[in-house]
């Protein structure tokens, strides 16, 4: 028996969210296992018509809500003039400066190449150390100065 696109839609919603702190959730409760948390980070794309899903391979995916962004920057630090930041997934990396946007008072950029994710409190902080305003626009003050939209 084949199953209709409907009920496929419908067995493919985990009833798991990730909330703007970066917290899975599932019927309520919070993810606490370690391991399962890392395998859903591991999981965590977006599909093509823009919805967030866990994915095992092409085939095999479920649903996920996503409260505000997949990703947020937990951390900052300088080394020369890059920004490394430590992210939700417990990963760090270099961050991509030029994509970032400001709104609502809040530093947004992209991560892993592809993902959007939020400056939390303390990275938005040592960012913002390095603001500057000129000519009624906000720079990051780097050796090449990049405007911040938003």
């Amino acid at each position: 028996m084949k199953l209709t696109d409907e009920e496929i839609v419908r067995l493919r919603d985990s009833g798991i969210r990730l909330d703007r702190e970066g917290r899975f959730w599932h019927e309520g409760g919070e993810v606490l296992h370690h391991g399962l948390r890392a395998a859903l980070w591991r999981w965590l794309d977006r599909n093509p018509d823009g919805r967030w899903v866990l994915r095992l391979d092409p085939e095999r995916f479920v649903y996920l809500e996503v409260d505000d962004v997949p990703y947020f920057v937990s951390s900052l630090r300088w080394q020369d003039n890059q920004a490394i930041g430590q992210l939700s997934d417990g990963s760090e990396e270099t961050l991509a400066l030029q994509t970032i946007t400001l709104r609502d008072g809040q530093g947004y950029l992209t991560v892993k190449g592809k993902f959007p994710a939020r400056l939390a409190s303390d990275a938005f902080t040592t960012l913002g150390q390095r603001f500057i305003e000129r000519d009624g626009a906000v720079w990051l003050d780097l050796p090449t100065p990049i405007r911040l939209s938003g």
